[in-house]
C-alpha cells in the first residue's frame, strides 16, 4: 500500500480524505494557500506545502506547483478530491509523467467523460439513452440562439467541462439565451478554463437521480445504488439521499446496467458517477458522467457500508474489488444535508466572516440505531474567505427507515450551532420537515415550487406559537429576572408579543401567568391565559424543564402539557434563543421569531411610543454580498428598466446579476470593472421620476 499521498484540494472533502489515510495508515501531505494558512485539513495532515496567493488559479490549480510539492515530500500518489484539479486530464497525464499516481480513473477516461460534449457521443454509441440536444462546441451567441430555436424551449446552456452547478443556465426564450450563453461561459472560463458550452432540451420538473460506481482496473465494475439529487438550487445540490424513494427494483437495475455499460465503453477504472434525469414515469436520460468523487458520496457509504475514499486508493495501487454486484445491498435510507456559509433570507447570498461560534452536533450511533455524521473542514475561530466555495459542513444521518433518517436529521439541524457568520440551516430545516419531503415527492423545481418568492422562513402552527411563546418568557425570566419565584399559585399576566420573521408582522399577542418554585431554578409552570385549545383540548398549565448547555448555545426544554393533573403530549425539543436587542430572537425548524415579554399592565404603554422611522434606500444598488464587480453593463444617466441587468459581482466562484429594481436613471456609478466590494457598499445611485 501508498506510504505518503498528497490531497490536492481543501477543505471538508479534504479532511474527509485525511480520515480514511489515517485509517488505512497512510500519511498524508496537504497543501494550502494564504487564505488557508490556518486551516483544518492543514491541522489534520502530517505535512503540509504552501502553494501560493489565495486565489485557485494562483495555488489549487498550478499543475506544476502540486507535483513538485509531491517529489518534495516523497509522496507517492495525488488524491484530487473533487472540483479544482479532479477531472483535469492534463494533471492525471502530467503526474504519470513524473511516476506519481492519479488516484482516481485514466487520463483517457477523465478526458472522454469529463467533456460533457464528447461523453454524450460516447454514452449514444454506447447505446445509454441520452436527451435531445445540439452534441458540439458552440462559438457565439447568434449560433446558440439559431440551436435553441431548432431545439425548442426551454433549453439548458452547460459548461462542456463543467461541474457543481456551475457554467450552467436555463433559457426559456431568445434573450435568455443571449444572456445565459454569456454567463454560462464566463463561469466556464473562470472555474475550469474552458470556454465551451453546449445546449440541449430542458425537461422540465424532472428528477436527478444518479448511479455510483467502483470498477478497478482489471475489468470488475459494480453500481452501489443510486443518491436523488432532486433538492438543488441554480443547479446546485442541496440536499441528496439514498436510496431514492422513487425508484422501484427494476428501474434501478435499469440505470445500473447503463451505468455499467458506459463505464466499459471508455476502460473507467476508480469511483465515478453516472448522472440521470428521471421523468414522472420513470423514464431516463444520461446527463453526464463526473469522472471523481461526488460530494454527496457519504449517504452511499452509509446505506453500503463500503468506504469509497479506501477503494479509489486501493483500486489506484493496483488492487482488486473485493466484492462482486451480488454483494452490494442496500440497508436503511440516508440523506445529506448542505451547510453553506449563505443567507437564505436574502437570496442565498455568500456570506463570510470569522466562526465566532462552530458546534456540530455530536458524530454518533443513537440508541434507535441511527446515525449522524458530519463532514466538515472548519472549526471555530476559522475565517470564510471569499475565495471559494461556501460549504462549511456536509450533515448526514442514517436510519433503519427514510422516516427515521428523516427524524434524525430534524433533530441533528436542530443541535448544529453557527455563528459570525449566515448560514442556511433554517432553510434545510424547512426543507427537511415540509410535507412534501416527507412524502417523497421531489423534483429539480422543489425549491422553485415551495418557494417562489424566496425563502422567508418557516411559520408556527397555532399548537407552535403557544408553546414557542411560551418559551420566550421562560427565557426572559430564567436570564433576566433570575430571581424571579413564585412559590404559591402563579404570578400575574406577562404578555408576549412574537412577530414571525416569514411574514414580517405581528402574529399574536400572547398572555401567561407563570409559577417556578425557588429550589428548582430550571422549571417553570405556565397557564395560558385566557385558556387555550392546544393539540384539540383546554389544558390546566405548561411545565417547562431547561437545560442550557453554554458550549454550544442549545436550549433543550422538556415540554409536558397537563391537564387535571395528567401529563398528556410530553414532547422534547432543541433550540436557539438569544437576546437581540432590544427584543428575543428563537430559532427552531426552519423558524425566526422575535419577541417581546414584558409585564401586562406595562404593555397599554406601548401605544405612547414613538414609531421608528425607516431609512429609504430604493434608490441605491447595495452590494448584497462581498465579491468582485467583473462587469458593469450600464453608464452613468442611462435610463433603466424594471428588472434591467445592471452589473456583475462574482462571490465564491459564481457570478451573481444585479438587476433594477424599477424605473429610473443612473445618477451615479461609484466603482469599476475589477473592483473588490464588501457587503453593503453602495454600487450605483438612481434617479426616479416624481
Amino acid at each position: 500500500m501508498f506510504k505518503k499521498i498528497l490531497i490536492a484540494n481543501r477543505g471538508e472533502i479534504a479532511c474527509r480524505i485525511i480520515k480514511t489515510a489515517k485509517k488505512m495508515n497512510i500519511q498524508t501531505v496537504a497543501v494550502y494557500s494564504d487564505a488557508d494558512r490556518f486551516a483544518e485539513h492543514v491541522r489534520l495532515a502530517d505535512e503540509s506545502v504552501y502553494l501560493g496567493p489565495s486565489l485557485a488559479k494562483e495555488s489549487y490549480l498550478k499543475k506544476d506547483l502540486i507535483i513538485k510539492a509531491c517529489k518534495d515530500t516523497g509522496c507517492e500518489a495525488v488524491h484530487p478530491g473533487y472540483g479544482f484539479l479532479s477531472e483535469n486530464s492534463d494533471f492525471a497525464d502530467e503526474l504519470d509523467k513524473s511516476g506519481i499516481v492519479f488516484i482516481g480513473p485514466s487520463k483517457t477516461a477523465i478526458a472522454s467523460m469529463g467533456d460533457k460534449i464528447e461523453s454524450k457521443k460516447i454514452a449514444k454509441s454506447a447505446g445509454v439513452n441520452t436527451v435531445p440536444g445540439y452534441i458540439g462546441v458552440i462559438e457565439d451567441i447568434e449560433k446558440a440562439i439559431k440551436i435553441a430555436d431548432e431545439i425548442g424551449y426551454p433549453v439548458m446552456i452547460k459548461a462542456s467541462a463543467g461541474g457543481g452547478g456551475k457554467g450552467m443556465r436555463v433559457a426559456f426564450s431568445k434573450n435568455e439565451v443571449a444572456d445565459g450563453f454569456e454567463r454560462a461561459t464566463s463561469e466556464a472560463i473562470n472555474s475550469f478554463g474552458d470556454k465551451r458550452v453546449f445546449i440541449e432540451k430542458f425537461i422540465i420538473n424532472p428528477r436527478h437521480i444518479e448511479i455510483q460506481v467502483l470498477a478497478d482496473t482489471f475489468g470488475n465494475i459494480v453500481y452501489l445504488g443510486e443518491r436523488e439529487c432532486s433538492i438543488q438550487r441554480r443547479n446546485q445540490k442541496v440536499v441528496e439521499e439514498a436510496p431514492s424513494p422513487f425508484l422501484d427494483k427494476k428501474t434501478r437495475e435499469s440505470m445500473g446496467e447503463q451505468a455499467i455499460k458506459l463505464s466499459k465503453s471508455v476502460s473507467y477504472s476508480s469511483a465515478g458517477t453516472v448522472e440521470f434525469i428521471v421523468d414522472k414515469d420513470k423514464n431516463f436520460f444520461f446527463l453526464e458522467m463526473n469522472t471523481r468523487l461526488q460530494v454527496e458520496h457519504p449517504v452511499t457509504e452509509l446505506v453500503t457500508g463500503i468506504d469509497l475514499v479506501e477503494q479509489m486508493i486501493r483500486i489506484a495501487f493496483g488492487e482488486k474489488l473485493n466484492f462482486t454486484q451480488k454483494d452490494v445491498v442496500l440497508i436503511g435510507s440516508a440523506i445529506e444535508s448542505r451547510i453553506y456559509a449563505e443567507n437564505p433570507y436574502k437570496g442565498f447570498l455568500p456570506s463570510i466572516g470569522r466562526l465566532t461560534k462552530y458546534n456540530p452536533p455530536e458524530e454518533r450511533k443513537h440508541d434507535d440505531s441511527s446515525i449522524t455524521r458530519n463532514d466538515t473542514g472548519v472549526r471555530e475561530g476559522d475565517e470564510v474567505s471569499m475565495f471559494y466555495d461556501p460549504m462549511l459542513a456536509k450533515l448526514c444521518t442514517w436510519g433503519e427507515t427514510r422516516e427515521i433518517a428523516i427524524n434524525r436529521m430534524e433533530s441533528s439541524l436542530d443541535q448544529f450551532s453557527i455563528e459570525g457568520i449566515d448560514h442556511n440551516i433554517p432553510f434545510l430545516s424547512a426543507i427537511i420537515g415540509s410535507k412534501r419531503f416527507k412524502l417523497g415527492n421531489l423534483t429539480t423545481a422543489f425549491i422553485d415550487e415551495e418557494y417562489p418568492d424566496g425563502f422567508k422562513g418557516q411559520s408556527p402552527n397555532k399548537n407552535e406559537e403557544w408553546i414557542l411563546s411560551a418559551l420566550f418568557l421562560v427565557f426572559h425570566l430564567s436570564e433576566i429576572s433570575k430571581d424571579f419565584h413564585v412559590e404559591e399559585g402563579f404570578s400575574s399576566e406577562w404578555e408576549v408579543q412574537m412577530q414571525d420573521k416569514s411574514k414580517a408582522n405581528l402574529l399574536n399577542i400572547f398572555s401567561y401567568q407563570i409559577k417556578k418554585p425557588s429550589n428548582k431554578n430550571n422549571e417553570f409552570y405556565i397557564k395560558p391565559k385566557p385558556s387555550k385549545k392546544i393539540n384539540g383540548m383546554i389544558e390546566d398549565y405548561i411545565k417547562v424543564i431547561v437545560e442550557t448547555n453554554y458550549l454550544t448555545k442549545i436550549i433543550t426544554s422538556n415540554i409536558n402539557l397537563f391537564k387535571d393533573g395528567m401529563i398528556k403530549f410530553p414532547s422534547k425539543i432543541d433550540y436557539k434563543i438569544k437576546y437581540i436587542n432590544p427584543s428575543i430572537e428563537l430559532n427552531y425548524r426552519g423558524m425566526t421569531l422575535n419577541a417581546f415579554v414584558i409585564p401586562k399592565h406595562v404593555s397599554s404603554l406601548s401605544k405612547y411610543m414613538k414609531p421608528i422611522k425607516l431609512i429609504d434606500k430604493s434608490n441605491l444598488l447595495i452590494c448584497p454580498m462581498p465579491g468582485k464587480l467583473i462587469k458593469i453593463m450600464v453608464n452613468e444617466q442611462d435610463s433603466v428598466e424594471e428588472g434591467q441587468s445592471l452589473c456583475v459581482v462574482e462571490a465564491m466562484k459564481m457570478e451573481n446579476t444585479l438587476v433594477a429594481q424599477k424605473q429610473g436613471r443612473i445618477k451615479a456609478i461609484k466603482f469599476n470593472e475589477g473592483d473588490t466590494l464588501s457587503v453593503d457598499q453602495v454600487i450605483m445611485e438612481f434617479e426616479f421620476n416624481k
